[in-house]
């Protein structure tokens, strides 16, 4: 069953939510973040959510401040405050009932949120990531030279995503460049599941490769064949999914 809800953030804005509560509950949850200037409702994170709930799974997927339904502005959003909105996305889910086992999953930018969230979540037991970028979070690669200019002229860039303009500050690279992934992955101390599509044209899949290696006693790495950054193949979209749901099904048994 699934009920559209929304919950509070730290600083008291409302982040709209999809609660997918199983027939059967197994007691455990999952927690689900999007990528980056997405929403909850991308394909991965709806076949994901559809086949957790299918064996027992709670299951909270939610759009972060200043994306999709969620309140706040765009230009406010940092890995920072995300990390922090994940953090309470895990004590809702607890609150309703997944007190036994937690795990976290994210498409992107919000595989990165989820991993950099696992040492401050003490309750997360696992977390897997779609096509994201884990050798380093470096946004200002997305820009280009006059796009950099521009920020370190005015202090704010805009852009467009999604047919919508939208607008970051300095402050949204300062905090991102005050974390270190591969630092993370490699302290990681609980299982992280990789997986990258064979041609994602945004992150290479060579980085997943590079990845692994910083850590392969905690990592287990899955390549989709053919498939694209956003899964747009539903058969790719259906893979992934199913590696992903497995795993944590096997990561919540021990």
């Amino acid at each position: 069953m699934q009920e559209q809800l929304t919950f509070p953030n730290h600083a008291g804005e409302a982040l709209a939510a999809t609660f997918h509560r199983p027939d059967t509950p197994n007691g455990k949850g999952v927690v689900l973040g999007h990528c980056f200037t997405c929403s909850r409702h991308t394909g991965i994170l709806r076949e994901l959510s559809a086949g957790l709930e299918a064996i027992g799974f709670y299951v909270l997927r939610f759009d972060f401040s200043g994306n999709g339904q969620s309140q706040g502005l765009f230009v406010e959003s940092s890995l920072s405050k995300h990390i922090r909105e994940m953090q309470i996305a895990v004590d809702w889910l607890q609150d309703k009932g997944a007190e036994q086992w937690i795990g976290l999953v994210g498409h992107s930018m919000g595989g990165a949120i989820a991993v950099l969230s696992m040492p401050r979540i003490p309750a997360a037991r696992a977390v897997a990531t779609i096509g994201s970028r884990l050798m380093g979070f470096d946004p200002l690669k997305f820009l280009g030279p006059q796009q950099i200019a521009e920020l370190q002229s005015s202090g704010k860039i805009a852009f467009s995503s999604r047919n919508k303009t939208l607008e970051l500050t300095t402050g949204f690279f300062d905090d991102a460049h005050s974390y270190s992934l591969p630092d993370v992955v490699r302290q990681l101390d609980r299982p992280l599941m990789v997986v990258h599509s064979e041609r994602d044209e945004l992150i290479p899949v060579a980085e997943a490769y590079e990845a692994r290696l910083l850590n392969p006693e905690r990592i287990t790495l899955e390549i989709v064949p053919e498939a694209d950054h956003m899964l747009t193949n539903p058969d790719h979209r259906a893979v992934a999914a199913s590696k992903i749901v497995s795993w944590m099904d096997r990561q919540s048994r021990f």
